[in-house]
């Protein structure tokens, strides 16, 4: 099923307007196409307007203006329950009275008129999702006798079992410890492709959505900042804060400036930048993009050097270095001494970025 927003936005109300206060633009303005059988994540840090927007589409939230479309179906007015959409809450919301088994049959039990069920048809429904999300040896068990991981797939199985047209996940994997989370997200992508249910992923983890995500759209304040494919966006931020918010570790930022076609970062010229403008620019280097070399162009104060099996983190500083600390991966072949003073690097292009000082906006150098 595709899901088309169309300039979709959400104002909430201030509550102090006597004093006023002003009304909060949780979405503003969002466009998208969700294609039909795709799982897209919608990522960025917390109140950015993400699970609003899941809100929205499941048809818990009323959107302020804007229309959203199921196919070609208007939905923007209709009420959840009309929609066909499969919700799975962050906290999972299971009875803990009910067994798994009357968990997930619970929401074909309010079907009514021609959509109306027999309880036969009700348990082989169950039991076919319940095979799906591999929880069927554990139908008869209440939630309190399930793990966090477990319990995860129970909430993904009611979802399911409404045979919906979009499947809506929101935050699902938080409450999870990082071995479940990594297991969980695979299921997650496998049952997806299985289904090939749309499904729209709510989360502000970006290693969860670049994992398991066909494409990714990075929201802030409410306004969407790049949508595509989670590779692409991560190899070609649109912005700064796309640029940090994607990647471990995190990106390196330094100060920097345009001269000439070349790129100086304090006194040392980096590399060629051409057909960019002479001005004041940030400069942001994924981890990746540094070359250890004896007479490179980029010279750093060592700090220290960590060993991480396949890779080394160079960890280093810099007096333009916005960040902390620059942490720079590379081979674990190269000999690196950790008792040198400084280090030397030579700077992959593609990972390198400049954006503008004041709007932190990309500039884009022109390819040779």
């Amino acid at each position: 099923m595709k899901v088309e927003l169309q300039n979709l936005t959400k104002i909430f109300p201030s509550r102090n307007k006597k004093e006023g206060g002003a009304d909060v633009v949780a979405v503003n303005n969002f466009t998208f196409t969700i294609p039909d059988g795709k799982l897209v994540g919608l990522l960025g840090p917390s109140g950015c307007g993400k699970s609003t927007t899941l809100y929205m589409i499941c048809g818990l939230q009323k959107p302020s203006s804007g229309k959203l479309l199921f196919g070609d179906d208007d939905v923007t007015n209709l009420p959840p329950e009309s929609r066909g959409v499969g919700l799975v809450f962050q906290n999972y919301a299971l009875y803990p009275h009910m067994t798994v088994k009357q968990n997930i049959m619970f929401p074909l039990q309010n079907l009514k008129g021609a959509d109306k069920l027999s309880k036969d048809e009700m348990l082989d429904r169950a039991y076919n999702v319940a095979k799906i999300v591999q929880i069927d040896e554990l139908m008869e068990r209440k939630p309190s006798e399930l793990s966090g991981g477990q319990q995860q797939r129970v909430a993904i199985a009611r979802a399911l079992v409404k045979m919906p047209r979009v499947l809506l996940l929101d935050e699902p994997l938080s409450n999870l410890d990082a071995r479940l989370r990594l297991q969980t997200r695979e299921e997650i992508k496998r049952i997806q492709k299985e289904t090939r249910i749309t499904t729209v992923f709510v989360t502000h983890d970006q290693e969860e959505a670049m994992s398991i995500s066909d494409m990714i759209v990075v929201m802030k304040l409410g306004v969407v900042q790049q949508i595509g494919k989670p590779q692409d966006v991560y190899n070609s931020p649109a912005n700064l804060f796309v640029a940090k918010f994607l990647g471990t570790p995190p990106i390196n930022v330094f100060r920097g400036e345009v001269k000439n076609g070349k790129l100086h970062i304090g006194d040392e010229i980096v590399m060629d930048v051409k057909g960019v403008a002479d001005q004041e620019v940030t400069v942001g280097i994924r981890p990746e993009g540094f070359i250890l070399k004896a007479d490179g162009p980029f010279t750093c104060n060592m700090q220290n050097v960590e060993v991480m099996g396949r890779d080394v983190s160079i960890v280093s500083t810099h007096e333009c270095s916005l960040n902390e600390t620059i942490r720079s991966i590379i081979d674990a072949d190269n000999d690196v001494n950790p008792e040198a003073k400084t280090v030397r690097f030579a700077l992959k292009p593609n990972k390198v970025f400049l954006f503008n000082k004041e709007t932190e906006e990309r500039i884009y150098v022109e390819e040779k």
